[in-house]
């Protein structure tokens, strides 16, 4: 069974009126940064937050009214999780959901809100799979799959459709890949319109599943990324061979470009990307060269991140680009030797966030602290006049090990 343009098209016509049809700009900032005409398509401003409101609902909608009365369950890391809670809450179908146990609390708090019965079960998306299919059989529930299926890859392959209606002339469209279910609609509607468009495809580094599977290669995954909304160890056996015939490349990307992904969203376009809706840029910073002057749309797949990820990220990205800094300073214990240490900062327009005196654990002589701060500063430039400053005043400074690394 495959998906074609026509199923696509069909989709579209099902969902008019029914879901956001997100805005799709082009992002001059991060044109600049990534060296590629880039065009955003903004599927975190669907009413769930991701992409997933498409394929959930086309889903929904073909169900029988048998169907409809038995209820569904569906399996999902988040996403797929909120989406169809959220539809059959609206379309009045009883809904259970199994999630995998570490999945980000905004994702299950949110699917619960919208009516959905959520078990929390396995460690990953595979055995929260197994459950929730051990649970339709017993139950008779219809299952609904957050990828292998023709109804949700024709609903997730409306965005390509919206995207070439705003910007036909796109040299190619980067997709994040988990299952494969957006990479497959997105790629036949995409090159069933414009046969000449490169489709690139995104995984991280930790969960290269597709990639690995197209080479006839069981996967090595990793036990955690930021980008858990693809952390799929197995792909799906009806996206395998639509990616295979229609998808040019797939490239992997690192967590920390991933984060610096996230923060660039937040900083330059003012909106919020979780990790796998920001894995599209991170794969144009980390290719620049391949992407450079090419018309290249993105698709911001989503933005459900849990808050203490996102003051991570935050806080991670200020120490990466030197706002935030931690230096070391031997001070003289003497009175009057901490407030000329903290006004010379001052002075230079360094904002103290943390201070911290070690008199004793220490292997430095007596009547002589180790005081550690925490400076908020305006990047590195202006570290590296401050250290110079201290160092000309008679202060032994240095930075910290950690701000140090790099």
């Amino acid at each position: 069974m495959t998906v074609s343009l026509d199923d696509i098209q069909k989709a579209a016509k099902l969902l008019q009126g029914s879901i956001e049809k997100t805005p799709c700009v082009n992002s001059r900032v991060l044109s600049q940064i990534t060296g590629a005409e880039l065009f955003l398509k903004f599927e975190n401003l669907q009413f769930t937050g991701s992409f997933k409101d498409r394929g959930a609902l086309v889903k929904l909608l073909s169900l029988s009214e048998s169907e409809r009365k038995h209820g569904i369950i569906a399996m999902s890391a988040g996403n797929h999780a909120q989406a169809v809670a959220y539809h059959a809450q609206r379309l009045r179908i009883p809904a259970t959901v199994v999630m995998p146990l570490f999945t980000p609390n905004i994702k299950v708090e949110h699917t619960r809100n919208f009516g959905a019965e959520v078990i929390l079960h396995g460690n990953d998306l595979a055995e929260a799979a197994d459950y929730a299919l051990e649970i339709s059989r017993q139950q008779n529930l219809s299952l609904i799959h957050p990828y292998d299926d023709p109804k949700i890859i024709a609903g997730q392959g409306t965005i390509a459709l919206e995207m070439l209606a705003d910007f036909a002339d796109l040299d190619a469209l980067v997709v994040p890949i988990g299952g494969g279910g957006l990479i497959s609609g997105v790629s036949v509607a995409a090159k069933s319109l414009n046969p000449h468009m490169k489709i690139i495809g995104v995984e991280t580094n930790r969960y290269p599943s597709m990639k690995k599977a197209l080479a006839g290669q069981r996967p090595d995954c990793g036990t955690f990324s930021i980008a858990e909304g693809i952390a799929v160890k197995d792909p799906g056996k009806l996206t395998l061979p639509i990616v295979r015939k229609w998808v040019d490349d797939i490239v992997l990307v690192d967590e920390p470009e991933i984060e610096e992904a996230v923060l660039l969203f937040l900083e330059v376009e003012k909106t919020v990307a979780e990790g796998a809706g920001a894995v599209g840029l991170a794969a144009l910073l980390q290719n620049k060269k391949r992407f450079s002057g090419q018309k290249v749309g993105l698709i911001l797949s989503g933005g459900n991140i849990d808050m203490p990820i996102l003051s991570s990220i935050i806080q991670r990205g200020l120490v990466r680009s030197r706002r935030m800094v931690k230096i070391d300073v031997d001070l003289r214990d003497v009175p009057g030797a901490l407030a000329r240490l903290t006004g010379k900062i001052g002075i230079m327009g360094a904002n103290i966030i943390q201070i911290s005196h070690q008199r004793t654990l220490t292997h430095l002589p007596i009547q002589v602290a180790e005081v550690e701060l925490l400076l908020q500063t305006k990047g590195s430039e202006h570290v590296q006049q401050i250290l110079a400053q201290l160092q000309q005043d008679g202060f032994k400074v240095k930075l910290s090990e950690a701000s140090d690394a790099r």
